[in-house]
């Protein structure tokens, strides 16, 4: 699932969440309990590398003088091997950040707070990092999480310092601008099959025997030997988008050892659609999300003056795309670059005034809006290559993909038709997936009995574009005892700690005081965003540290 990699220190949309360390059940280091999966040299190598984890713990320290980090973050790492299979063969280093329980109550200065142990976050990906999301402890709305909880964020294999991974010279993400046709041709279709291919043996290059190891599978087993580090008999964690996956995976192969779980925005896990279905799903997904957009922006058109219709906003839209395929504003955004920003609007409302202001002053002459936010950011550009890798080594490895690009043809002309602001782009970021070396991973059945998983909680936008509703309704129909928080009619991508309080009650409810609802739940939409007039300047957009 392709996804946006931001990271901020300010702002309220990030994640919380509760460790519960309830007295009896396995040691830290114990073996998974299914009968089903103990038997496996995954499994024992996995209760291995938990054992030793549990052993060494984690020895928290100074961040990286590069990471310019409040003193307050602190960072160490965690050994897991390479393959669980052989878990005494080549290990890797994961990083692990984490800021401490306040211990003060926040709402009373002498009142102590007992600390309950660690929260383990994971914005999303694959390819995300969480190191930034300890630094939450900093807002107000997170405050009583960080009275009581560690909170505790970590690269996964491949992100990052923690076994970095990369496919590519990280400066090619720095060319200039690029087309990106909604009706491709078919000499277009061949150069981006050619690129496809090209980038697959970068990665093969660089990646070298270990690069199948990068798996959902084998990020669930690190999050177990993380726990095990932690010294926690039973695991805390909160999974937005791909987050959700892999914690559901989790869930599935390690239930005696689950405590409390959050899942965000819900990754749909029925095995037949991961991945390319998942990404088929998206883009029509994505398509509503975009005429939700253009429809705010007709709302607002006394200030924008793109249109009175979402129809009228799309032809401006696409004026702006075919000026932009004739002259690429400052020599840096073409059509690419313009739907690369406007993608995000997808994803976050909080976008939506920003965006809209830069598509409006680029059709009125002023191009400096469009340029500094669709261009490419050379600071940004080794992270992002990273997360790409990493991105694509799980989800190729993670399942089966056609082969036979007149699949994928077939299959996205079809769709194009109906959904065409997303489609081809996601066909592109995907492709290398269809010349992908080496074996590949039968998805997990993602599946618990009655009794055999904690209660968990499940938050979802009801137009979320980058994890489709049906997402949510099918983890919930996989977890038993599971309980569903809809936000109705909106479509933020990752609710919870968001601007919505229903759903913030909901959240706090369960991770505080470990309390659910009696049954499922439907919350009100969260106010939309405010127009921006010209001239006036947006507010940073504070987003997850990073959602895929």
């Amino acid at each position: 699932m392709r996804a946006i990699a931001l990271c901020s220190t300010a702002g309220s949309v990030l994640l919380s969440a509760l460790v519960a360390a309830p007295a009896g059940g396995p040691p830290a280091g114990a073996a998974p309990a299914r009968p089903l999966f103990a038997d496996s040299a995954e499994a024992r190598g996995t209760a291995e590398a938990a054992r030793r984890a549990a052993a060494a713990g984690i020895r928290f320290g100074v961040c990286a003088k590069d990471q310019e980090v409040p003193g307050s973050l602190q960072c160490g790492t965690v050994t897991v091997p390479l393959d669980y299979a052989h878990p005494g063969g080549k290990q890797i280093k994961l990083t692990v950040s984490r800021v401490k329980a306040s211990g003060k109550d926040p709402h009373n200065s002498k009142r102590r707070v007992p600390r309950k142990g660690s929260l383990v976050y994971n914005p999303g990906g694959p390819g995300a990092s969480g190191m930034y999301f300890p630094l939450a402890s900093m807002l107000p709305e997170w405050k009583r999480i960080g009275a009581a909880y560690d909170l505790v964020g970590y690269a996964p294999r491949g992100v990052g310092r923690s076994a970095p991974l990369s496919c590519q010279d990280p400066k090619r993400l720095l060319r200039g601008p690029a087309q990106s046709p909604a009706s491709p041709s078919e000499s277009y279709k061949k150069e981006r099959i050619a690129e496809a291919k090209a980038y697959v043996r970068g990665c093969v290059r660089h990646g070298g025997s270990a690069l199948r190891h990068y798996t959902s599978l084998n990020n669930a087993r690190d999050l177990d030997v993380l726990r095990a580090a932690l010294g926690e008999r039973k695991l805390t964690f909160m999974g937005a988008s791909y987050g959700t996956y892999f914690g559901a995976l989790y869930a599935t192969l390690f239930p005696s050892h689950v405590g409390r779980m959050v899942f965000d925005s819900a990754v749909n896990p029925e095995p037949d659609g991961i991945w390319y279905q998942n990404n088929l799903d998206q883009s029509v997904a994505f398509e509503r999300r975009w005429s939700d957009f253009r429809a705010w922006v007709a709302r607002h058109d006394k200030v924008y003056g793109l249109g009175r219709s979402s129809a009228d906003v799309l032809r401006s839209y696409e004026k702006a795309r075919a000026q932009l395929a004739a002259e690429p504003a400052g020599g840096k955004v073409g059509p690419a670059q313009l739907q690369g920003a406007f993608l995000q609007t997808g994803y976050y409302d909080d976008y939506w005034p920003s965006r809209a202001q830069a598509l409006s002053a680029y059709l009125k002459g002023d191009p400096k809006p469009l340029i500094q936010q669709a261009g490419p950011h050379p600071e940004a550009a080794a992270d992002q290559e990273n997360g790409n890798a990493v991105y694509t080594a799980v989800e190729c490895n993670d399942a089966s993909w056609p082969t036979d690009w007149s699949v994928w043809d077939r299959d996205n002309t079809a769709l194009a038709r109906v959904a065409p602001f997303e489609t081809w782009d996601n066909v592109w970021t995907n492709l290398p997936c269809a010349y992908w070396p080496g074996p590949r991973q039968q998805p997990l059945d993602v599946r618990t009995a009655p009794g055999e998983l904690p209660p968990t909680l499940i938050l979802a936008a009801e137009r979320d574009a980058a994890t489709p509703y049906d997402g949510a309704l099918e983890l919930h129909r996989r977890l038993s005892d599971s309980v569903l928080v809809t936000e109705r009619d909106a479509g933020a991508h990752g609710i919870g700690g968001g601007a919505n309080r229903c759903v913030n009650g909901h959240l706090d409810a369960y991770l505080l005081d470990g309390r659910l609802p009696e049954g499922d739940a439907v919350c009100a939409p969260h106010a939309e965003p405010k127009p921006l007039a010209p001239g006036d300047r947006a507010k940073k957009a504070s987003r997850h540290p990073a959602v895929r």
